[in-house]
C-alpha cells in the first residue's frame, strides 16, 4: 500500500492506494492518526484500494474515533467498489460519513 497526503486549507486529504490488509494496515493506522492529530478534518480518499480487510477497517474506525473523540472528523471518500463491499457488510456505511468524490467531501468540511 501506497499513499499521499495532501493538505489543503480546510481539510487533510489521504489518498490511500492498493491493498489495506494485515500487512499495509498499522502503516494506514499511524497516517491516519498523524493526520487526525493536526485538529482538521480528515477525507480518506479510497478510490485506489482495491482489497481492504478486517484490520483496514479497524484502522479507519480508530481514526474516526480519535477524530470524533478531538471534536474533528474523518470522511470517506470516493470509495472504491471493493472497499463498499466491506465496509456495507459491517454496516459500516451508515457510521462513517461517505462522500461520491474529494469535491464532494471538501463542500462537507467547509
Amino acid at each position: 500500500m501506497k499513499h499521499e497526503i495532501n493538505e489543503q486549507d480546510q481539510a487533510i486529504v489521504v489518498a490511500l492506494d492498493g491493498d489495506v490488509d494485515l500487512q499495509s494496515s498499522p502503516e494506514a493506522r499511524k497516517v491516519l492518526l498523524e493526520c487526525v492529530a493536526k485538529k482538521k478534518p480528515v477525507l480518506v480518499d479510497l478510490s485506489n484500494v482495491g482489497y481492504i480487510d478486517s484490520s483496514g477497517v479497524a484502522s479507519l474506525v480508530e481514526g474516526l474515533q480519535t477524530a470524533r473523540k478531538a471534536g474533528g472528523n474523518l470522511i470517506l471518500v470516493a470509495v472504491s467498489e471493493g472497499a463498499m463491499r466491506v465496509l456495507q457488510l459491517a454496516r459500516l456505511d451508515k457510521v462513517f460519513t461517505i462522500c461520491d468524490t474529494v469535491e464532494a467531501g471538501l463542500e462537507q468540511v467547509s
